[in-house]
C-alpha cells in the first residue's frame, strides 16, 4: 500500500520537475534577443508580452525593420472606369466636294499634317464648268446693260428718249446685276477665291477643275480618294477625313452605382498603359441619359488636351474622377498595415525603435501608395513599415 502511494506521488511530481529543468535550461530572454531568418522574425527567445501585445527586438533585429513617422496627407475620393481614346468628332471633318465630279489629282496622304486651306484633291466637275459659263455670260450681259443705261441717261437728258425707255434700261441693268451676283456667289460656293473669279471673267476661260481644300488644320486620318474615282457630296465614304488632334475624347463606361457622383465639367485624371507614370488632364463634356441595358453602365465622354500629339485613337485608358472634397488625414505606407487572420487590421507602434506595440486601426481609401487612417494612429507617431508583417508573425508564434 505504501509503495502504491509513493508511485502515485512520483508520477504527479514528474511533469513539474521536467518543466523546471526546461525553464532553467532555456536561454535567458534578457541576454538572448530574437534572431531573424529569411522570411521569419524572432524565435522562442524573443521578449514578448501577450498581455501588453508587445515585442522587443535586439539591435541586430532593429536594422531589419524600417520605421516610418506618420504624417498627414490629402486624400481625395475618386472613381475609376476603363475606356479608350477616340477622335474628337467636333473637330473631325469628312471632306466631300461641293458638287459631283471625278477625282483628277491628289495632293495629300494618310497621316499627313495639313494646314487650313491646304489642297487635298482636285475634281473635274461639270457643275463647276456650267457655273463658270453662267458667270461669264452674266458678266457680259451686265456690261451691255450698263452701257445701255448710260446711253439712255444721256439721251433722256437731251430729251431724245422717253422716260419709259429710261426706266426699262434701268430695270434691265438691275436684272443683270442680280444675275451676276448670283453667278458670282455660286463660284464662291465652289471654293473659288475673288481673284480666281476675276481671272475667269477677264479671260473668259472656263476651267472645270475644282480644288478641294482642308477647312481646318489637322491630320489626315482617313483617305478613300483615288484618281479616276467619281465622288459627290454626302456619298460615303468621304475622299478625305481630317481631324484636329490637339484635343481628343476618352469614351468610358461608368458603373451604375457611380453615376450619381458625375457632373459636367468635372476634372478627370487619365492614365494609359502606353505612358506608365504619366497623367493626362481632361474634363467631362458629356454624360449619356440612358444606361446600356446589357452592361448596366453609362457612357461618359471626356475631352483631353494633347498638343504634342502623343495619344492615338483606340488606346486603352483609365478614367479617374474626383467625387468628393479633399480629406486631410494620417497616411500609412501599405507595408505598415498588417491584415490579421481574423480580418482585422493592425500596426506596430514604437517610441524607441526597439519595443513595438501592436495596435488595431481602421483605414479608408488607398491613394498614392498610402492608406488613409480613420482611427488608430496620429501624425507624429512612429510605426513599423517594411517588416511589420514579420513582427506580427513573431508575435503570433510567441503567444501560441
Amino acid at each position: 500500500m505504501k509503495n502504491s502511494a509513493r508511485k502515485a506521488l512520483w508520477l504527479l511530481a514528474l511533469p513539474l520537475t521536467t518543466s523546471m529543468i526546461l525553464y532553467l535550461a532555456w536561454p535567458s530572454r534578457a541576454e538572448n534577443g530574437p534572431s531573424i531568418a529569411p522570411g521569419t522574425l524572432g524565435n522562442p527567445s524573443s521578449q514578448v508580452s501577450a498581455q501588453e501585445r508587445r515585442i522587443d527586438l535586439s539591435d541586430s533585429q532593429v536594422k531589419l525593420i524600417k520605421v516610418e513617422t506618420v504624417s498627414a496627407h490629402d486624400f481625395i475620393q475618386k472613381q475609376e472606369a476603363l475606356g479608350n481614346v477616340a477622335l474628337n468628332d467636333d473637330r473631325t471633318v469628312q471632306i466631300f466636294p461641293p458638287y459631283p465630279g471625278k477625282i483628277t489629282a491628289i495632293f495629300s496622304d494618310l497621316g499627313h499634317d495639313v494646314p487650313k486651306g491646304a489642297p487635298l484633291y482636285v475634281i473635274d466637275s461639270p457643275d463647276l464648268q456650267q457655273a463658270e459659263s453662267t458667270l461669264i455670260a452674266a458678266a457680259g450681259v451686265l456690261d451691255l446693260t450698263r452701257q445701255a443705261l448710260e446711253r439712255a441717261r444721256a439721251l433722256y437728258a437731251a430729251q431724245g428718249m422717253a422716260q419709259k425707255d429710261l426706266q426699262q434700261a434701268q430695270s434691265d441693268n438691275q436684272t443683270a446685276i442680280g444675275n451676276y451676283s448670283s453667278a458670282y456667289d455660286a463660284l464662291r460656293i465652289f471654293g473659288k477665291t475673288p481673284r480666281q473669279i476675276e481671272e475667269i471673267i477677264q479671260q473668259k476661260k472656263v476651267d472645270a477643275h475644282l480644288v478641294v481644300s482642308s477647312p481646318l488644320t489637322g491630320r489626315v486620318v482617313a483617305r478613300n480618294a483615288a484618281i479616276g474615282t467619281l465622288t459627290q457630296p454626302g456619298n460615303a465614304p468621304a475622299p478625305f477625313v481630317v481631324a484636329d488632334l490637339s484635343t481628343l475624347w476618352m469614351m468610358a463606361n461608368v458603373t451604375e452605382t457611380d453615376v450619381s457622383a458625375l457632373a459636367l465639367g468635372q476634372t478627370v485624371e487619365i492614365t494609359l498603359p502606353a505612358f506608365p507614370g504619366r497623367t493626362f488632364q481632361g474634363h467631362v463634356t458629356y454624360i449619356a441619359t440612358t444606361l446600356d441595358p446589357n452592361t448596366r453602365r453609362l457612357p461618359v465622354r471626356t475631352e483631353i488636351k494633347d498638343p504634342s500629339h502623343e495619344l492615338h485613337p483606340g488606346m486603352l485608358a483609365n478614367f479617374v474622377i474626383q467625387t468628393s472634397h479633399v480629406i486631410h488625414a494620417p497616411g500609412l505606407p501599405l507595408d505598415a498595415v498588417v491584415r490579421e487572420g481574423d480580418g482585422t487590421l493592425s500596426i506596430w507602434i514604437t517610441t524607441d525603435r526597439h519595443r513595438f506595440f501592436k495596435r488595431s486601426l481602421r483605414i479608408g481609401m488607398q491613394q498614392d501608395g498610402l492608406y488613409q487612417v480613420v482611427s488608430g494612429v496620429q501624425p507624429g507617431e512612429m510605426v513599423a513599415g517594411e517588416g511589420a508583417i514579420f513582427l506580427s508573425h513573431a508575435f503570433e508564434t510567441e503567444t501560441r
